[in-house]
């Protein structure tokens, strides 16, 4: 029997240490919070858990140290009926964490100290190369090094492979970089940073799109939050709107929009119901707490 198509994420895997508090501190502000919880989490984790319970077969490349952290993450990965063949231990650093303060207004700051994220390279992938031709969909972020993300693309795309990125955190990027990209992410802030252009609604989205389109990006899905997305195949555009919610928790949004696009792309529906379907399922995660335990699983989306 052949092995079903595959999602490969290629990222970050963290601890979300987090705390919640009547209002984000300024600098130099001591602030009493209300309650404080752990919560597996990185944008690569986060995002590969979203899409295995979405009901995507995904395979995740991280690196994680070797301690309690890195042994708890594999664990839940497993959980999650996601394959960890290719996992990486780095036996030098401690494995990632995120201090994440969360609002009243479920606003959020997150500071990572990324660990052994950051040394995920080119020769920690020397065996992975074939599990990078052979996926349907590569999902990357901005939590490993941006050599690495090149060196993925790069494989991916000698293969046809479709690459989607989410540029976050957010930084500038080389036109090498975004060469190899098919679909590239950012939310309004990370759009702004990338082509200059302040995204405030729809129409200053669409100028952003344009610009980044420009740089030989496929397509571009930009993300508005409460207002949804907006795509751009290089021709035309589709405001695809969200549900209204109460949100809680908007941590991993993104992340959860991205797993949730990755699966619906690769059961071959078309951009704009893909995007729905993705704006749908992080419409839910912001009514929760938590990173990885705020993504649905698929029984949810109606």
């Amino acid at each position: 029997m052949s092995t079903p198509p595959y999602i490969l994420v290629v990222g970050s895997s963290n601890t979300d240490m987090v705390i919640n508090s009547p209002h984000l501190p300024a600098p130099g502000e001591t602030i009493i919070g209300s309650s404080f919880f752990m919560n597996p989490g990185g944008k690569g984790a986060n995002q590969a858990v979203a899409a295995a319970r979405l009901g995507g077969n995904v395979t995740l490349i991280c690196k994680t140290g070797n301690d309690i952290f890195g042994r708890q993450a594999a664990g839940i990965f497993e959980n999650e009926g996601i394959d960890i063949s290719y996992l990486v231990e780095d036996p030098d650093n401690p494995s990632g964490v995120a201090l994440i303060t969360v609002d009243d207004k479920a606003e959020n700051t997150i500071v990572v100290a990324s660990g052994s994220n950051a040394t995920l390279s080119r020769a920690d992938l020397e065996h992975s190369k074939n599990v990078i031709e052979n996926a349907s969909v590569v999902l990357m972020q901005l939590e490993i090094p941006l050599d690495t993300v090149q060196h993925v693309a790069e494989i991916a795309r000698s293969r046809n492979v479709r690459v989607i990125l989410n540029p976050a955190p957010a930084c500038e990027l080389d036109d090498a970089i975004l060469k190899n990209i098919s679909i590239i992410t950012p939310n309004e802030k990370e759009a702004g940073m990338l082509t200059g252009v302040r995204v405030e609604d729809v129409e200053s989205a669409k100028e952003a799109a344009k610009k980044l389109s420009r740089k030989g990006i496929g397509t571009v899905i930009i993300t508005l939050g409460p207002k949804g997305a907006l795509v751009y195949d290089g021709k035309n555009f589709e405001h695809v709107k969200t549900a209204e919610v109460k949100a809680v928790d908007t941590t991993a949004a993104g992340d959860i929009f991205n797993g949730a696009l990755a699966v619906a792309l690769n059961e071959g529906k078309e951009l704009k119901e893909a995007a729905f379907f993705a704006c749908k399922a992080a419409a839910i995660s912001v009514t929760r707490k938590g990173a990885q335990s705020s993504a649905p699983y698929r029984k949810e989306i109606t």
